[in-house]
């Protein structure tokens, strides 16, 4: 592998490493538009009795959970992304596994909601890296 192979592969792991972090921060307190771009357009979001299909899916997804106060601005919630291991396969795919905590009433009595997995799967599309699949396993 010469130096600039190595150097992209840095910077793709770093680009993803905070796409990562950047999808956790937008379900807490960002723009549910700008959430589901970070998801291809065929895009599968699979969390356990709730899968979404496609980025239109994802965005409703994330509105549901907003309108219904699980997610989202005022909900008090926070989800915190930590040993995260990516893999660069190649110039256009790569797939990373990071465990995530679920955090409730964190303005007042912060309480560890659910704990688990994700594993996604990250394809390069109109030159940045997106989440093409996330499995959600809680526990």
């Amino acid at each position: 592998m010469t130096s600039d192979d190595m150097m992209a592969r840095v910077l793709d792991e770093l680009e993803i490493r905070n796409l990562i972090a950047r999808i956790a921060q937008l379900a807490d307190h960002g723009d549910v538009e700008e959430y589901a771009r970070l998801f291809t357009e065929d895009g599968s979001w699979e969390f356990p009795g709730a899968p979404r299909q496609g980025r239109p899916d994802i965005l409703a997804g994330a509105r549901e959970r907003r309108s219904q106060r699980v997610t989202g601005p005022g909900s008090a919630t926070r989800h915190i992304i930590a040993t995260v291991a990516v893999r660069v396969e190649d110039a256009a795919t790569a797939t990373a596994d990071s465990y995530l905590q679920f955090w409730r009433d964190t303005a007042t009595s912060p309480t560890l909601f659910n704990m688990g997995h994700y594993h996604d799967l990250l394809r390069r599309e109109d030159g940045a890296w997106r989440i093409a699949r996330r499995e959600i396993t809680i526990g």
